[in-house]
């Protein structure tokens, strides 16, 4: 073992190393001709691929470069495909447009070139009898204005006829067809997100509509989730009237529940297509809930739920085969995976491993803790996950305590997951400790705590990045993840970017510095203009719009850099339409004009959240020099990282 600074450890966890590999899994479906699921490569521009695995395991990519299979609407996408006789039906990026493909030859259009370009987009889809797809088509008009956009279910049949079956709610989703042709939606209208208050409704062949669930209608607001037809024609939806997203079940009367674990079932409706359980053909239910930080996946029995042990912490898209279900699942030391589970045997096949080029003895294994914190919206205390540096070459000089990296994950409606992310081992590895915190609004621990955050962004989140700090640096915590609260550092990503942003105004002493990845600074701005999905959501996080004005300017940072002497790093990208970029280059101006040593890289093509490989690298090693710059410690040599820019006047 040498002995270095904290820090500048080396590692072989590079930037290069991050992106090398790095692709995000999508959606995944169950076909008589395989296995199929999705692919978002950093590698290449971010493009989402579509992967079939055919029964004797080989497989293939099936849409070559240019063509992506990903939606925009509501800006997030999601249900963005689906297989349909031996092919797929896919919503292109470029133009929106729904597209036929088949193993071996080129897409074809199946709907028209909007009038406006990208104005007419689909999501959501699902093939129904007699081979129309069943979607949400989201609508655009010229002018270009949020309340303008249009919701609907529509049908399209494979000639390219559009027929509507639901419209007029703000907002809907999950239309899902019945065994006896009824059909099932979700609706929702602003200020509310889905995680507010969103309806379950059905509508029977002779046109009967039904509210079974969720909506505002009650003593309180509920939210329903991922609604799925069973087998027998009962209708099965995940809703938190219990306080924690739970299983139901409807047979034309009142929901009965299928199982509370005492834990979210469910996240945040961030993208379409999600599904956290799946039904067997013998009737059996495989689900996924989180405890402690981290998920299990468990078959439910007459007993009880049996929980399946594997080694992954993490379950989604929940699709059934036989006796197994096919889904993503990730874990402390593996990146996400498409794995088939077998929950009767136990046996686990990885139907799309994750390349592991890098020795597990370099991995940071994260500790689940609970923290004090101030007392709002009936709570007073928030979660991490807790990374401790880790690397098997190198410690740190005795009697010294490692700088910590404050995670604030956006949303701010989300939550820290326990996947290995090289993006965290990259820090860790280093000799930084990692607090990826789930500050009061993140879901997984029920609605309580996810409501503690309504009327408090900008203060709640405030409290609890400070408050983890003051833990970790304290006699209070396990000896093994204590850290140097004169080193601590926050970053974070939009609504994660803001936190960070608001952190180092209002929070002055807390952080010795921070960085902003396409975060918010000035929160009027944000409900002025952004997209028609979030257009709203601020209402409840901070106040009515524009009638709470004089709250939004009292929380922008950009409104008080007079109190920002914090060193911040700034990464934007030019084409991010969520958080436009002028939000950050009016932040850079202040920092500027303030003489806050400060750095700012602006990334042309980019949109909200970096995809292109180059720039994920730029943003992550620009980050690290910045640190060492100000934080005073020297990088390895051998990674020939570039100084970013710091300008200090």
């Amino acid at each position: 073992m040498q002995t270095l600074p904290f820090g500048s450890w080396p590692t072989p966890i590079t930037s290069e190393q991050v992106v090398r590999t790095a692709a995000r899994l999508g959606e995944v479906a169950v076909a008589p001709d395989g296995v199929w699921w999705a692919e978002a490569r950093a590698a290449e521009g971010g493009r989402t691929v579509l992967v079939h695995r055919s029964p004797d395991g080989t497989t293939a990519d099936l849409l070559p470069a240019p063509w992506n299979a990903r939606t925009r609407v509501h800006e997030y996408g999601g249900g963005s495909w689906t297989v349909a006789d031996g092919g797929v039906l896919f919503t292109d990026f470029a133009d929106q447009r729904l597209y036929r493909v088949t193993p071996g030859a080129a897409p074809e259009a199946i709907t028209p070139e909007p009038e406006l370009a990208s104005g007419v987009r689909f999501a959501d889809l699902s093939v129904i009898p007699g081979g129309a797809v069943l979607c949400v088509r989201e609508t655009h008009t010229a002018a270009g204005d949020a309340a303008d956009v249009v919701h609907e279910v529509v049908t399209v049949a494979p000639d390219g006829e559009q027929t509507v079956l639901v419209s007029g709610p703000d907002f809907v989703s999950d239309p899902r067809l019945g065994p006896d042709g009824s059909l099932c939606w979700l609706q929702w209208q602003h200020p509310d997100m889905p995680w507010d208050a969103a309806e379950l409704v059905v509508r029977s062949p002779d046109g009967a509509q039904t509210v079974v669930a969720g909506g505002r209608s009650g003593t309180r607001p509920e939210s329903v989730v991922q609604p799925s037809w069973a087998a027998d024609g009962s209708l099965l939806f995940l809703a938190d009237r219990t306080d924690t997203w739970s299983l139901f079940r409807w047979r034309g009367a009142e929901p009965e529940l299928v199982l509370d674990p005492g834990s979210d079932m469910a996240g945040p409706q961030w993208v379409f297509g999600a599904s956290r359980y799946a039904e067997l053909p013998d009737g059996r239910l495989v689900v996924a809930y989180g405890r402690d930080g981290a998920d299990r996946l468990a078959v439910l029995e007459p007993g009880g739920p049996r929980e399946l042990e594997t080694r992954y912490a993490s379950f989604a898209q929940l699709r059934a085969d036989g006796t197994a279900v096919v889904c993503v699942a990730g874990g402390p030391t593996t990146k996400p995976v498409v794995a088939r589970v077998d929950v009767d045997s136990g046996e686990v096949t990885e139907l799309r491993p994750a390349p592991q080029d890098v020795d597990p003895a370099w991995f940071s294994r994260p500790r689940h803790v609970t923290f004090p914190s101030t007392t709002i919206g009936g709570t007073s205390q928030a979660h991490a996950l807790v990374y401790p540096p880790t690397n098997p070459e190198t410690t740190g000089p005795d009697g010294e305590l490692p700088p910590l990296v404050v995670v604030v994950h956006g949303g701010p409606t989300a939550a820290a997951s326990p996947v290995l992310t090289l993006g965290v081992q990259y820090w860790t590895s280093r000799g930084f400790a990692v607090a990826d915190v789930d500050y009061r609004g993140s879901t997984g621990y029920g609605r309580v705590y996810r409501d503690a955050l309504q009327g408090s962004w900008g203060i709640a989140d405030l409290d609890d990045v400070a408050a983890v700090v003051a833990y970790l640096s304290s006699a209070d915590a396990p000896a093994e993840l204590r850290v140097d609260p004169a080193r601590a550092v926050i970053r974070g990503g939009s609504a994660g970017g803001y936190t960070t942003l608001a952190a180092l105004t209002f929070r002055p002493g807390v952080f010795a510095a921070g960085a902003s990845h396409y975060g918010v600074a000035d929160l009027a701005a944000l409900a002025a203009d952004t997209h028609s999905f979030e257009s709203r959501y601020l209402d409840g996080l901070i106040a009515p719009w524009p009638s709470g004005e004089a709250v939004y300017t009292q929380r922008s940072p950009l409104h008080h850099v007079e109190a920002l002497d914090t060193p911040l790093a700034v990464f934007q990208g030019d084409e991010d339409r969520i958080v436009p970029p002028e939000q950050a280059e009016v932040m850079v101006a202040a920092l500027r004009a303030k003489g806050v040593p400060h750095a700012y890289l602006l990334f042309p093509g980019e949109q909200h959240g970096f995809r292109k490989a180059e720039n994920i690298r730029a943003s992550l090693d620009g980050e690290l020099s910045f640190y060492a710059q100000v934080l005073g410690f020297g990088l390895p040599a051998s990674e020939g990282i570039e100084p970013i820019e710091v300008v200090r006047a």
